[in-house]
Formats: structure tokens, sequence, C-alpha cells
């Protein structure tokens, strides 16, 4: 796999902010776990990101832990709505730009209300997708909010 910048890593070059690219080889997209394993990095610093949909038609961006499952309530609580579910794998490139196992919350073609699980502010980097499958990005969570604003909340449960 070629090590080419991914529209994140222009995005944060343009940004002027510090960050690190880790790749990887697959052809397909691994969990977030096998991911974590396969890069040498703790599974609690590498997350992963989450689209969804409220009740509102609203969509909603979710960073959590890669061993974690997001809890629903919670996260609906979070941002304000009644209730909240995954987007269809089938409508993720149309509404952000990315697919599943390439997601990032940077560069998205709309910038959605993006909650993180508080669990971030533990670590001074973490890891989350870099654009596209095999590209992790390694960034200060201060550093993350200096292009995409968010907010933190206990997201998650056990899987």
């Amino acid at each position: 796999m070629t090590e080419e910048k991914t529209n994140v890593m222009r995005l944060l070059d343009k940004k002027k902010l510090p960050y690190k690219c880790h790749f990887y080889q697959t052809q397909e997209a691994l969990s977030g776990v096998e991911v974590a394993r396969i890069l040498g990095q703790d599974e609690k610093r590498v997350f992963k990101t989450l689209v969804t949909q409220a009740k509102s038609r609203k969509n909603y961006v979710f960073l959590i832990p890669v061993a974690k499952e997001l809890d629903l309530k919670k996260a609906a609580k979070a941002v304000g709505e009644k209730s909240i579910d995954m987007i269809k794998a089938k409508d993720l490139l149309p509404l952000t730009g990315y697919i599943h196992g390439g997601c990032s919350p940077i560069g998205m073609k709309k910038l959605f209300l993006t909650t993180i699980d508080e669990s971030v502010l533990t670590w001074v980097s973490f890891c989350f997708s870099g654009g596209r499958i095999g590209c992790q990005v390694e960034m200060a969570p201060g550093d993350l909010k200096k292009i995409v604003p968010y907010r933190t909340a206990d997201l998650t449960v056990e899987p």
C-alpha cells in the first residue's frame, strides 16, 4: 500500500496541526481491535468513528475506543436527542465521503456535531482513521479540536 497523503493529512497540513501517520497493509476493513494490534497500540487509545442519525433526521458523529460499543441512549442524551441509530453502511459514502473502515472525523462532506468519549482526555495523543483503510492518524485531542470542534461525554458500554 502506498503511503500517499490522504485528504485528512492535507487538511491537517493546511492548518499546520501536528500529527503522525500509521500505515498498515490490508485488503479490507478490519475491526478496530485488529488495527490496534497490528499497529502495536493500546486499544483504549485507538478510536473508531461512528455516524448516526436521530429521529429528528440530524446526523451526529461519535468517536469511541475500538474495543467498546456506542451506548445509543448515552449518545442520544449527549446530543440532546430522544433516540439515535447507526446509519446504514450504504449511506455512509454519500453522506460523509468515506467508506466503512476508512471514516475519519476530519474532512467529511459536511461538519456534523461530533462527540468523543471522555476517555480521550486521559491520553496525550490518540489514533483514529486517516481517511482510508490502512491509514491511522495520531494526534493530541486539543489539536483535533482546532479542526473539528467536538465535545466529550461518557458514550460507551462494554461489548
